[in-house]
């Protein structure tokens, strides 16, 4: 008799406090929302490292060769402080080094303040992608073997951990490189759990038919994360850097605890039947691409036949590699994710040095306005999942959007300092163009692709095809922070520029994907084509893997 995978204990407690169980479109929001939070707890404890760069790092050019961050206090008459409410509450811009305010005065933080600052920071954010990168493939593999819940909640917690202590070496007074590079690795190898495990999740539950829509509105976790995580790194910063890490390392760790108590990773774990075990008679079938049709009406008291999740095989390392249209996708991703982690490492940091209608802004503000970055990523993982879903068309979605992304980010630099208000419109879109396709590709196509109609029987690579994809993808978010870090030191123009030609390449490496799909589409057209109701990748890819 094979063994069960165990049931989460929140969710026995509720049945055991409600008398009965949930109905499958319940257990759908469960899953959405518990998954949602994860990611975003794990977004959230990777912005920290970019909010305190230029705490650590301090710009050259200031007051008395000294360093003047406005912590948003000011005093009145009797030198009482008045705190200004964070934005999105106040004010976005404040103002950095003014008169009247309450000056916190810095030189930096030994070893990152020296003339070789800025190249170190940019070895801590490879240090870290790299491990994570790495690690991904590994945890990919595992995911698809292990309990994806207990998998999750171990990464979580080890993830905070790390963090917390990088922080630590704050109040600790650490000043040795080799301790804050050991966290960041760390933290790194134990952030690898996140992705192929939430993807696969979602996989197990969700159909295809509406996938892109779905995973793109339930995408959004990765900008909430991000604009979280600055915005709790920079609330503390008044307290000490070591604050802005501290806190997001606890966020994480009790998200996990979250997950621990309420992630049902397998719809056989708790009663309802995998697609390819599904019957007339089955509770609540999965087969059912709708997102609230429960299959049986009565589903809550209907006896429940339990499959067990761990009689299903995973697939290998290389038999994943050879499904077709993996090989492309992570190769894009490679480029498309350096630039949207070189956004996400260095937007405050260049903020900060930047003039924005003639002024500059504290540390803070500049955490603050990276946020809206990440509101445009929102809007653009949403569009671009329900494009593609309309179109049938990952490829020419995701490609689309990397070509425009490359004047929104021209435009970004060359006017993105006339006005706030034009800085701010600017910023948005290009979060929009920038995280649009890097969202479709990690979520929807992944998820397109773990389920191939190539992948024969029970098995299994969903959390595998996810770690190779968004693996290679992060070897690219390494090297584009690697690279910001010595080319911001001969000026941000050739940054953008590396930025742009990665664009252009990441659109350049679906174009064999991109023609199919228009031929394809064309060829429907005509009275001999047909609609196959497959995923929709492109049925060129689909007839390949069943050949």
């Amino acid at each position: 008799m094979s063994r069960m995978r165990g049931i989460p204990p929140g969710i026995l407690l509720i049945r055991k406090i409600r008398g009965k169980d949930w109905s499958l479109t319940t257990y759908r929001y469960i899953i959405l929302f518990v998954t949602f939070i994860a990611y975003t707890a794990y977004h959230a404890s990777r912005k920290p490292s970019s909010i305190v760069k230029s705490v650590l790092d301090p710009h050259p050019d200031s007051v008395n060769n000294k360093n003047i961050y406005n912590f948003n206090y000011s005093f009145n008459g009797n030198d009482s402080m008045k705190g200004h409410l964070p934005w999105p509450l106040g004010d976005v811009f404040i103002k950095s080094g003014i008169n009247g305010t309450f000056k916190y005065e810095d030189e930096g933080w030994e070893p990152f303040n020296g003339k070789d600052g800025t190249s170190k920071l940019g070895e801590i954010d490879v240090a870290f992608l790299a491990v994570y990168s790495l690690g991904m493939y590994v945890a990919g593999h595992l995911g698809d073997t292990l309990d994806l819940r207990l998998f999750l909640t171990t990464g979580m917690v080890g993830s905070g951990i790390f963090v917390v202590l990088f922080g630590m070496g704050y109040f600790w007074d650490v000043h040795r490189f080799w301790y804050f590079l050991s966290m960041q690795m760390l933290a790194g190898l134990f952030q690898a759990t996140g992705w192929p495990s939430v993807v696969a999740v979602i996989g197990n539950w969700f159909g295809k038919r509406r996938r892109g829509l779905i995973m793109g509105i339930w995408n959004a976790h990765t900008s909430v994360g991000n604009i979280s995580g600055s915005l709790l790194a920079a609330s503390v910063l008044d307290y000490g850097w070591g604050w802005s890490f501290i806190l997001p390392g606890c966020f994480i760790i009790v998200a996990g605890i979250v997950v621990f108590m309420f992630l049902a990773a397998y719809p056989e774990d708790v009663g309802f039947p995998y697609p390819s075990d599904s019957s007339p008679n089955a509770r609540g079938s999965i087969r059912d691409d709708s997102l609230w049709d429960e299959g049986t009406s009565n589903d809550e008291e209907a006896p429940v036949p339990r499959i067990s999740s761990v009689n299903r095989k995973g697939v290998g390392f290389i038999g994943a590699c050879f499904i077709p249209g993996v090989i492309p996708f992570a190769l894009c991703l490679f480029f498309s994710k350096l630039v949207a982690y070189t956004f996400l490492f260095w937007l405050p940091f260049y903020l900060s040095q930047t003039e924005i209608g003639g002024e500059r802004m504290s540390v803070k503000s500049a955490g603050n306005l990276s946020t809206l970055f990440d509101v445009g990523g929102i809007v653009g993982g949403i569009l671009a999942g329900y494009i593609s879903d309309k179109l049938k068309a990952r490829a020419t979605t995701a490609a689309s959007f990397m070509y425009a992304a490359i004047p929104s980010m021209l435009l970004y630099r060359s006017y993105g300092n006339i006005s706030k208000t034009t800085n701010i419109i600017l910023m948005i879109i290009a979060g929009l163009f920038v995280n649009g396709p890097y969202a479709l590709i990690t979520t929807a196509v992944s998820a397109d692709l773990g389920t191939h109609s190539s992948l024969k029987g029970d098995s299994r690579a969903l959390a595998t095809v996810t770690a190779i994809i968004d693996g290679t993808g992060s070897i690219g978010a390494a090297l584009g922070p690697l690279l910001t870090g010595f080319l911001s030191t001969k000026g941000w123009d050739a940054v953008f520029a590396m930025l742009m030609i990665g664009a252009c390449i990441a659109g350049l490496l679906l174009s064999r994907l991109v023609c199919t799909e228009l031929t394809e589409r064309t060829s429907s057209i005509s009275p001999r084509g047909r609609n196959t109701g497959e995923a929709p990748l492109s049925q060129s890819l689909l007839r390949e893997g069943r050949r």
